[in-house]
């Protein structure tokens, strides 16, 4: 049985907050957002990692041997390979993709920095991604980091999120606009 979201969110930020903290008190905050990407690759690429996460099969000692492992192999941090230890040894590892965010968050603030999530149809290049960038820096005033995916579903355009803004200019949504006004005409 999973915890509800707000739980995990809670106990994440709790984690995410002292392990910022200790980073940033020895001056290794460069480290730890190696880190936290490093990890976010692993979650999205290891199906068998997301497991490890929440599965109630295996027992504390095994999860916080593998994870240390996983840490080492990894080369993490000795800040963030001592929390996914402690986060093992409490059953807490449920919250380490909330954490990730977290800690995204506030190495983000922490810099002046905005992330903007970026879906398209096709992959940006690095030109567009360039030009996207210069006009978000623009329109916002902060320094922007693109985190880009792509949805096939767009059929074509963007679909843009920076904090609560969202900007949709995707055919998909300008033909779903179009089929509501067809709807309200006849």
């Amino acid at each position: 049985m999973s915890e509800p979201a707000s739980i995990s969110t809670g106990i994440a930020k709790r984690y995410a907050t002292a392990v910022f903290e200790l980073s940033k008190e020895s001056k290794s905050l460069k480290s730890l957002e190696a880190d936290v990407d490093a990890l976010e690759g692993a979650l999205t690429q290891s199906a068998d990692l997301r497991n490890l996460l929440v599965s109630p099969v295996y027992s504390r000692d095994q999860v916080a041997q593998a994870i240390t492992a996983v840490a080492a192999k990894m080369n993490l941090s000795q800040t963030v390979s001592g929390a996914l230890g402690l986060m093992a040894s409490k059953r807490r590892l449920f919250a380490l993709p909330h954490m990730l965010v977290a800690l995204g968050d506030m190495l983000a603030a922490e810099k002046g920095e905005v992330t903007a999530e970026v879906a398209s149809a096709r992959p940006l290049t690095p030109a567009q991604e360039q030009d996207l960038v210069k006009t978000l820096k623009a329109r916002i005033g902060k320094e922007i980091k693109l985190k880009s995916t792509v949805d096939t579903t767009l059929i074509g355009g963007l679909v843009i999120k920076v904090g609560s803004q969202m900007i949709d200019t995707s055919i998909r949504a300008q033909l779903a606009a179009l089929q509501n006004s067809m709807k309200e005409v006849g």
